[in-house]
């Protein structure tokens, strides 16, 4: 990390919690993924340990879906505030349009996630 790398730790969470919680991404190795460790930033059941590559991947695209949603509502807003401002735009429509850029956003994000999902070799996001 003083050399400007980013540091991911791997470990059981109870004698190693200051590395993990010094780490960029610190990762909790446990038997029961409900086991409390305050000083990792995900926990992996012992299990599914090879599964940090698709993890990783996942997290990547993960990236990409934020930035994406977060490009389509700055557009929205931006192009719904300049009609406003023109006086184009009537109350009641920009009162509709709020809620549906909302859904518009949320249906974007879990459609970027399945897709980028099966594209890693998964049937549904959460279960890495």
């Amino acid at each position: 990390q003083s050399d400007g790398n980013r540091v991911m730790m791997i470990g059981d969470g109870l004698n190693d919690a200051g590395a993990l919680r010094q780490s960029d991404v610190g990762i909790a190795v446990a038997e029961d993924t409900a086991t409390f460790t305050p000083g990792s930033d995900a926990i992996i059941e012992a299990g599914s340990i090879g599964k940090i590559p698709s993890l990783l991947a996942f997290a990547k695209k993960s990236k990409r879906v934020v930035a994406g949603a977060l490009s389509l509502t700055i557009l929205y807003n931006v192009f719904a505030l300049g009609l406003a401002v023109q006086g184009q735009l009537s109350p009641l429509v920009a009162a509709v349009l709020m809620p549906v850029s909302s859904i518009t956003v949320v249906v974007y994000t879990v459609v970027s996630v399945r897709f980028f999902a099966r594209k890693i070799g998964r049937d549904r996001a959460g279960v890495l």
